[in-house]
């Protein structure tokens, strides 16, 4: 990487974790597309992984928890012309934001979107996700989570999304691969990408 998308940002994730895979996964997937600084807007919600436009030099909306979709999807008709992107947690996209996940699909905004999917509200530290395992425990959580998790990918696909993938945050480049591929894609793209939190 050139470091054309480096800040002085220092953020407060743990040591390992895998939003530091994913970060990178998207310097070098937005170095790929050739596009320019001011050409490209990071939007996120609240949580640990919605920290990470901070540390990106591009345009950056920081929003309400859960409602990172609805402001991509604005600032997309505004001005057709950028690449709008949205990096935010499973909690913030497929819980608080779930019904904005739903109808972004189905009305195909011309956006990407990338999950950073670690089963858990890692900001809150301990409380289940929707994408939980039925039986995880937690600081929060002490008897088992009941219900199965969400099945974010079998959604979109029921749903129509055009372009479904999965990465992980232990495999960037593969993940940056996949992050560009629905950057490009004209219509709305997800990313769903695994990463423990340590």
């Amino acid at each position: 990487m050139t470091g054309k998308y480096e800040t002085d940002f220092e953020n407060a994730w743990c040591p390992g974790c895998g939003n530091f895979g994913i970060l990178n996964a998207v310097k070098t997937a937005l170095e790929a597309t050739g596009k320019e600084n001011h050409e490209i807007v990071l939007v996120s919600g609240i949580g640990q992984a919605a920290k990470l436009p901070h540390s990106v030099d591009v345009n950056v909306f920081n929003g309400l928890h859960g409602r990172a979709l609805p402001a991509a999807a604005a600032i997309k008709m505004a001005n057709p012309g950028l690449t709008v992107i949205v990096t935010s947690g499973d909690g913030d996209i497929y819980g608080e934001g779930g019904n904005h996940f739903l109808h972004n699909i189905r009305r195909n905004v011309d956006i990407a979107l990338f999950v950073h999917d670690n089963q858990v509200y890692g900001l809150t530290k301990g409380q289940p996700s929707p994408t939980s395992d039925a039986g995880w425990t937690g600081a929060l959580q002490r008897t088992g989570v009941i219900s199965g998790p969400f099945p974010p990918l079998a959604v979109a696909l029921a749903l129509g999304c055009g372009f479904v993938a999965r990465g992980y945050a232990g495999d960037p480049e593969f993940t940056a691969d996949l992050m560009l591929q629905a950057i490009r894609f004209p219509g709305f793209a997800l990313v769903d990408i695994l990463q423990p939190c340590v």
